[in-house]
């Protein structure tokens, strides 16, 4: 049997490592990564998240240790969210200047102030039932939350951060806060807006990190249906047009479309957050010897990037930086 005479031969460039790397459309740097951080003010020692391998609940006394490891490995950003002391109905100790974020901002700064800091805002870890704002009976009031989000987005900036991340998904969100902030004298302080958050079952393991699981109910009214494609889309333009700075999308693996229809539709530089559910999966089959983890962490990162993000928020991310500086050498 002959063969035909032209045959396309993708292969060629396949051929070996050298040409492969020349040729790559997509690559990793650890410029691409933030790290987050749980911060717990009830505790002087580490506390590792049983659900989160290798992730731990850390004291106020080791945050600018761990910033400057988050630094030395080349990983530009940290995300911080914080366990207080002590919970309320209406969130408080979200704005309070001595608040357990407001020092960890602090102390992060003080310790590497080249390294960009960010504050998750949201209510979750500070309301005594877990929800993301001011309750009603059982609904989150929207517009009193929006005041409350100003209030501590105008706290976080007095404390030194960097880029404010609200990720509560209310409403008029970044209108409100970016009111807030201009009004305070902090124009120039950034807004990565979770303009596209799930209600999703991947959240799990977050949940016992942050101490922020619901007491009734769930976030569904708030957070958006899996389901909505269209849906996301809007959220996205609503935010745009409100003067967010950066868009995210999350969950990250099961929502690659919507990465990538919203960095198509937009203009602004797109976040995914790699979320611990998706964390724990890969945690917990690499511990049964089922998968090769650094293969498949770098393959997934690689395929948020593919999918158009321009910055993975990761618990792999110091793992993933150590791969990535260890290939240079």
């Amino acid at each position: 049997m002959s063969l035909p005479d032209l045959i396309v031969r993708p292969r060629r460039l396949r051929s070996n490592a050298t040409i492969r790397r020349m040729v790559r459309e997509t690559t990793l740097s650890v410029n691409d990564f933030i790290y987050p951080i749980f911060v717990d003010e009830t505790i002087d020692a580490p506390r590792q998240v049983a659900s989160m391998p290798g992730v731990s609940r850390i004291p106020l006394s080791m945050v600018g240790e761990l910033v400057k490891e988050v630094a030395s490995l080349g990983i530009p950003g940290v995300i911080l969210f914080g366990i207080p002391a002590v919970k309320d109905e209406i969130g408080s100790g979200g704005w309070d200047s001595e608040g357990i974020v407001q020092k960890a901002i602090r102390a992060a700064k003080a310790a590497s102030p080249e390294t960009c800091v960010i504050a998750d805002s949201c209510f979750c870890e500070y309301t005594s039932h877990g929800h993301c704002g001011v309750l009603h009976g059982e609904d989150v009031d929207n517009d009193e939350t929006l005041l409350n989000l100003q209030k501590e987005a105008v706290s976080y900036a007095e404390a030194g951060v960097d880029i404010v991340a609200p990720s509560g998904m209310m409403d008029g969100m970044i209108a409100a806060i970016r009111l807030g902030l201009d009004e305070a004298g902090f124009e120039n302080v950034p807004i990565m807006s979770y303009a596209v958050k799930f209600a999703s079952g991947y959240f799990g393991p977050f949940r016992d990190a942050a101490d922020s699981t619901p007491t009734f109910g769930d976030r569904a009214s708030y957070q958006m249906d899996p389901g909505n494609r269209r849906e996301a889309l809007k959220e996205a333009w609503l935010d745009v047009e409100e003067g967010a700075d950066m868009l995210m999308v999350k969950p990250g693996l099961a929502y690659m479309d919507i990465i990538r229809e919203v960095k198509d539709a937009t203009n602004l530089p797109m976040a995914v957050y790699n979320v611990s559910g998706e964390y724990a999966m890969v945690k917990a089959a690499a511990e049964k010897g089922w998968i090769d983890e650094k293969r498949v962490v770098l393959e997934t990162m690689l395929s948020f990037k593919r999918a158009g993000a321009d910055l993975i928020l990761s618990y792999h991310a110091l793992d993933v930086a150590r791969w990535l500086n260890e290939d240079k050498r």
